[in-house]
């Protein structure tokens, strides 16, 4: 299947993500925060990647933008709280594909991710 990158503050997520997507046979590279998810997204080149918005060091918004600048053809889904709809349209504008608004069904994940590969 798919590599995907899931970048998360909140280690419970992060695994909570990681185990449905690997039960669903995808690879999962994981990330704390927007300077790990460049690196790991430079390192890794995953094919989706799961971003949080509201991260220590450096924010998901911050992320999506320097990694859309290398990378135009990224496939990013940002994973946002209720409220933050302002950063998400500019999550959005930087080059993000889509937005799950947490808490989420697995399916929605799932569901978003299989859009962005086909």
């Amino acid at each position: 299947m798919a590599k995907i990158l899931v970048v998360d503050d909140a280690e419970f997520l992060r695994v909570r993500i990681t185990k449905m997507l690997t039960s669903d046979g995808h690879n999962v590279v994981e990330a704390d925060n927007g300077v790990n998810a460049i690196s790991q997204y430079t390192s890794e080149t995953p094919d989706v990647v799961l971003m949080d918005i509201t991260m220590p060091e450096m924010d998901g918004l911050t992320a999506v933008k320097e990694i859309c600048t290398k990378d135009p053809q990224a496939q990013i889904i940002m994973l946002t709280a209720l409220g933050q709809e302002s950063i998400v349209l500019d999550a959005i504008k930087s080059g993000a594909k889509d937005f799950i608004v947490k808490p989420f069904e697995p399916d929605r994940v799932l569901g978003a991710i299989n859009k962005l590969l086909n």
